[in-house]
């Protein structure tokens, strides 16, 4: 099953069920996914709902840092409950160890020596490392790396 048909399926589980809180959360995601198929007029696959789901949660996790910075607890607790939705239909994120491995691997293949071919070792990791890490702590990584 897809990751798109999973959460209709999920919709429809949520409507059945009269958790109405739910519903609204999984409608914002079938609306992202469905406005960015009608711009780009196409299908998304599992790699593409993905990238929108992972776009909502690094949104999220913004608000939640300036909704605690303003001292709005009530908003704090409505975002980081879309947050934990969200997390539901992500992978499992990769542990230290695994990306690292990660990275040593791209710099392997790629022969990356300096900082300059920091764009290269981006590339080979990021549909390995999509969804399942915060993409800006990995290329502070393999800068640290490549700097080194």
């Amino acid at each position: 099953m897809s990751l798109k048909a999973r959460i209709q399926e999920d919709m429809k589980s949520a409507m059945r069920a009269g958790e109405k809180e739910k519903l609204a959360n999984i409608r914002m995601i079938m609306a992202g996914i469905k406005q960015r198929e009608v711009d780009e007029r196409i299908q998304l696959d599992d790699a593409q709902v993905l990238s929108v789901i992972d776009k909502m949660v690094k949104q999220r996790r913004e608000s939640i840092a300036q909704f605690e910075a303003g001292g709005r607890s009530d908003l704090v607790a409505k975002e980081e409950a879309e947050l934990r939705l969200l997390s539901a239909y992500l992978p499992t994120p990769l542990t230290d160890a695994e990306l690292d491995a990660l990275i040593n691997a791209a710099i392997a293949s790629t022969g990356a020596a300096s900082i300059k071919d920091m764009g290269k070792v981006m590339a080979a990791i990021k549909s390995q490392a999509a969804g399942r890490a915060d993409m800006g702590a990995v290329g502070a990584r393999i800068k640290a790396r490549l700097s080194a």
